[in-house]
């Protein structure tokens, strides 16, 4: 048994992982590829990796996409269905995948690869040749983010080429591009995303977000040549193992996003590493001006075995209302109006949620989260190795692994100090995302 698989969070077979790349919808499927060792546990000889889902929970490993070549790795980059053909690489009635990556060549440069076959095989776009050169700015400029930007016509390009420094090119065919623009931000960091969202879903309400490897996102407009900031940056996720986070392509009505979980810990398996679970993003107004919020995707729901409620009950210290359940998968909701106490929390898996005075808190992070009209919302998806906690619906993210010292599958609802009322909770124990009788994906 592999005793610290996650089940329901990506991990690669074996070997090494790290940032997902490539993320796009076609056919029916969302596409995975992510940084991946073929040759070892540690990190090292950087190649595209590559699963596909139709329900963003259960993967099916497909063989690597695109390998280091010419004396440089294949680092972190984006996926786009070309739609119109514009790079006339599609041949057939399906529409060509184009994949952008850095290849670390000294100094690094930005090649394309395409597919014309579902993404199931690889063609390198003129052997590998550097479509975007390197800008002079930093030996190894990297991580395009490709989109289609459909008022101006363009196709868009946003490299990390130089610390606190986001460049954007644009292209009619996706092989040619020119330099439109940088934006400048103190602690910009590789690994760019942007995308644009409605603000509460009004569609006269649009803003565009740019963010870096540690979800640092500011919050302004585009045109299609230029980011402006309005606001931030702000944080999108406060936990100790979220990084290089990245949205879906070709996902008109959601914006999906998903993180490798940098750092986790697990000891005597055949891979390391792996990914959060996927979340959708949305703009929300606040009182505090418009802000992200992230939940986890509805799909989930299709892992649900059994779901334990409770409506309008009291809590007291030393009562515990989940002493009867146990399990080492979870989806858990709260609604709490914390009253009278001082401090209320979850403890599961050797592990402690706590709020108290108006800030939450877990292995070691601390967020300000206040209760909203007197109630606080948490949920947390809990995995063999894996908490991820949502605070008043996605205000507050943080992602964490652990280690457990042993294998614990009980819960506890605490207070301290005076009693609580619980206004809803619902606690699902999830099945494995693994097909029955396997032990890994």
């Amino acid at each position: 048994m592999e005793r610290y698989r996650p089940q329901f969070h990506f991990t690669a077979k074996k070997n090494w992982l790290n940032d997902p790349n490539g993320c796009v919808f076609y056919d029916g499927e969302y596409h995975l590829f992510f940084q991946r060792n073929p040759k070892g546990n540690e990190w090292g000889n950087m190649t595209w990796g590559h699963a596909v889902s139709k329900d963003l929970v259960r993967w099916n490993h497909l063989p690597d996409a695109i390998a280091p070549y010419g004396g440089g790795d294949i680092f972190s980059g984006t996926a786009v269905v070309d739609q119109g053909n514009t790079s006339g690489l599609g041949k057939g009635s399906l529409k060509p995948i184009i994949a952008f990556f850095t290849h670390t060549t000294q100094p690094s440069v930005q090649a394309m690869a395409y597919s014309n076959d579902r993404g199931r095989t690889w063609n390198l776009y003129e052997g590998g040749k550097a479509v975007v050169p390197n800008q002079g700015l930093d030996i190894c400029e990297r991580d395009p983010k490709v989109f289609r930007h459909e008022p101006s016509g363009k196709w868009v390009m946003a490299l990390w080429v130089k610390n606190d420094i986001l460049r954007f090119f644009t292209s009619d065919d996706l092989k040619n591009w020119d330099h439109a623009s940088d934006f400048e931000a103190p602690g910009f960091y590789e690994c760019p995303d942007i995308f644009e969202a409605r603000v509460d879903n009004n569609p006269n309400d649009r803003r565009w977000v740019a963010y870096d490897a540690g979800f640092n996102y500011w919050i302004g407009s585009f045109d299609g040549k230029s980011f402006k900031a309005q606001t931030g940056p702000f944080r999108g996720d406060v936990g100790n193992n979220f990084y290089a986070a990245q949205t879906w392509n070709n996902t008109p009505c959601r914006i999906i996003q998903i993180a490798w979980m940098r750092g986790g810990i697990y000891p005597g398996m055949p891979f390391n590493q792996q990914m959060s679970f996927p979340c959708e993003l949305t703009l929300c107004a606040t009182s505090s001006g418009v802000r992200l919020r992230r939940l986890p995707v509805k799909e989930i729901e299709a892992l649900y075995d059994k779901t334990f409620t409770w409506k309008d009950e009291a809590i007291e210290p030393g009562k515990n209302i989940l002493r009867e359940i146990s399990g080492e998968l979870f989806d858990i909701e709260l609604t709490i109006e914390p009253g009278g106490c001082s401090e209320f929390g979850l403890m599961l898996h050797d592990c402690v949620i706590s709020w108290r005075e108006g800030k939450l808190s877990c292995m070691g992070v601390t967020a300000d989260l206040p209760d909203v009209a007197g109630k606080v919302e948490l949920r947390a998806l809990v995995d063999r190795t894996t908490i991820e906690i949502f605070g008043n619906r996605g205000a507050v993210s943080m992602s964490n692994c652990f280690l457990p010292k042993e294998l614990s599958t009980g819960l506890e609802l605490y207070v301290k100090t005076g009693g609580a009322l619980i206004h809803s909770m619902t606690v699902h124990i999830l099945r494995s995302a693994f097909e029955k009788g396997e032990t890994s994906p």
